[in-house]
């Protein structure tokens, strides 16, 4: 019996990484193993993986020597990093630096890069149509991301760019479900006009990067992105409604608007939403949702992940 191909999967207890180990387990007859690399291994999502039958490593992010070891003997590696963690571009642009590092040290084959558009490359920094943040960037938390793609590419490790959507997750986790408002309807806020916006299901994006695995030296080199719909942000609406059994009105709110809602990374990202608002014809090509059904055939509509997952939105 041949042995199998190893994936080491970063962030193995997060959104992206979760879905990709948890993918690779629910096909053991496919030819993979999953190594999941977390800091804390000791955590109930690290011992629930590790219960499912994954490899469970420590390593750290900032601890480039932890990842060469973590990254040791595998075939394949999934790279992510977290803005949202520290809110700090450049610890980001380390972080993938080590990770990049890490994958050639090794003599990882393969390697799936979570990336995003470097938004400076359609919003130059003196172009005043959007802020500047942090001195250096329009939208911190894309921008790094699409900045440390020259870093793997100068690995020499055959790597997959690897483009995400928004999350639908984020209408249960990140706060931007749907807000009742003083006529006692519920809103769903988005920053996009009538633009379409693609998103996915957080566990469709792991799926998705198992197909890619699946595919090897195809996809080796390749610039991708998944999706599960394109939807307007009144297609969202109007499918909350069913799912809620209550109306949701679609409420545009301009990004100029946004950026005084307040919480953290509310400037970033309301310059997300314009990016994407403004460049939509492009951020939405490079997200094809058939490519992404190819991949990973069960892709969900966010009708179906509504049905789901509705009763664990949370309504004001």
């Amino acid at each position: 019996m041949l042995e199998k191909k190893v994936i080491a999967v970063v962030g193995a207890t997060g959104a992206q990484g979760g879905g990709l180990v948890r993918a690779i387990l629910d096909d053991p007859s496919g030819g993979f193993a999953a190594r999941g690399i977390t800091r804390n291994t000791r955590s109930d999502k690290a011992r629930a993986l590790a219960g499912a039958g994954a490899e469970i490593v420590g390593a750290d992010l900032d601890d480039a020597a932890s990842l060469v070891a973590a990254f040791a003997g595998a075939h394949g590696a999934f790279c992510v990093t977290n803005f949202w963690e520290h809110f700090s571009p450049e610890r980001e642009l380390a972080q993938a630096d080590a990770l990049a590092r890490a994958a050639r040290e090794a003599g990882v084959a393969h390697v799936v890069w979570s990336t995003l558009e470097d938004s400076r490359r359609f919003v130059p920094l003196d172009d005043d149509r959007m802020p500047t943040l942090m001195s250096r960037y329009k939208v911190p938390h894309f921008d790094a991301k699409g900045e440390a793609n020259a870093l793997f590419a100068a690995s020499g490790v055959p790597t997959t760019f690897f483009h995400t959507s928004f999350y639908w997750d984020n209408l249960i986790h990140f706060g931007m479900e749907p807000k009742r408002g003083a006529d006692g309807k519920l809103a769903f806020v988005l920053p996009m006009a009538d633009r379409r916006l693609p998103g996915i299901a957080a566990e469709d994006i792991g799926r998705c990067a198992y197909g890619v695995f699946r595919r090897g030296d195809e996809m080796a080199g390749r610039t991708m992105g998944v999706a599960g719909e394109h939807l307007t942000g009144g297609e969202m609406a109007a499918a909350l409604s069913r799912a809620l059994g209550e109306e949701v009105v679609y409420s545009y709110v301009p990004p100029e608007a946004y950026r005084t809602f307040g919480f953290p990374g509310a400037d970033d990202l309301a310059n997300m939403f314009q990016f994407n608002r403004d460049f939509c014809d492009d951020f939405c090509a490079l997200r094809d949702v058939e490519l992404s059904r190819s991949l990973n055939p069960a892709l969900q509509t966010f009708g179906g992940w509504l049905s789901a997952n509705a009763a664990r939105i949370p309504r004001g």
